[in-house]
C-alpha cells in the first residue's frame, strides 16, 4: 500500500459564511468550523502542507469583495495562519482555476489533496472534479464542510439534501469521503482512505 503524499487545502473559511447572505447551514457552521481547525492542527503535526484559500471578488461586488468583511478569512483561521502556509487567492469555484495551484502541489511531492471548507455546492465540487483530470486523488471530509439552503426556478433543497447528496456523489466516483477522526487516524497511519467507485454505488442497496 503506497503512502499518499497528502496537501490539506482549506476551502474559502470566510466571514461571508458566516456573517453573509451565503451563511452555511449544514453541517452547523460553528461545528464545521471546529472541524477545520482540527483538521489544520492535525496536519501540522503530521507535517503536512496546507493551503489557504480566500475567494475574491472586484471591491464592488456585492459578495467576497476585496478587502471587505466578508472576504476577511475567519478569526480561527487567520490565528492558525503561518509562513509555512501557502496563501491561494482565486476568482473562480475551483481552487486550480488560473491560480498556479497544481504546479506547487507537484513541486511538493503532492500526489493527494485533501479538502475542507466552503461551499460543498460549489467550491468544495468544483474543486473535486477539476483536481481528477490533473492528476490529484481527492478527500474531502463531511464534517468538515458545509451547504447552503437552496431555492430558484428550478427547484427547492435543503442545505442537509445538498450536503450529504454531494458526499455520496464525490465518494461514488470523484473522491475518498470520510469524516475528520477518520482521516486524522489514516494520515497517522500513512494510508490513504477508502473509496468506493460508480459501479459499487449503482447496485449498492438505498440505506
Amino acid at each position: 500500500m503506497t503512502t499518499p503524499k497528502r496537501a490539506l487545502v482549506i476551502i474559502d473559511v470566510q466571514q461571508e459564511y458566516f456573517d453573509g447572505p451565503l451563511r452555511i447551514e449544514y453541517p452547523p457552521r460553528d461545528k464545521s468550523l471546529a472541524r477545520i481547525l482540527e483538521v489544520a492542527e492535525a496536519a501540522g503535526r503530521a507535517g503536512l502542507p496546507v493551503v489557504v484559500v480566500q475567494h475574491e471578488t472586484p471591491a464592488d461586488a456585492p459578495i467576497f469583495a476585496a478587502g471587505s468583511t466578508g472576504w476577511q478569512l475567519h478569526d480561527a483561521v487567520a490565528a492558525l495562519v503561518t509562513d509555512s502556509w501557502k496563501p491561494v487567492v482565486k476568482n473562480y469555484s475551483s481552487v486550480f482555476a488560473e491560480t498556479g495551484l497544481a504546479a506547487w502541489l507537484r513541486e511538493q511531492g503532492v500526489d493527494t489533496v485533501t479538502l475542507v471548507g466552503f461551499m460543498t455546492n460549489n467550491c468544495v465540487l468544483a474543486s473535486a472534479a477539476e483536481a481528477e483530470p490533473l492528476g490529484f486523488a481527492v478527500e474531502v471530509l463531511n464534517d468538515a464542510t458545509g451547504a447552503i439552503n437552496l431555492s430558484n426556478e428550478a427547484g427547492s433543497v435543503t442545505a442537509q439534501q445538498v450536503h450529504e447528496t454531494l458526499m455520496a456523489l464525490l465518494h461514488s466516483n470523484l473522491a475518498a469521503v470520510a469524516d475528520t477522526p477518520t482521516w486524522t487516524a489514516a494520515v497517522t497511519a500513512g494510508e490513504p482512505l477508502p473509496q468506493s467507485n460508480l459501479i459499487a454505488s449503482a447496485t449498492s442497496p438505498l440505506s
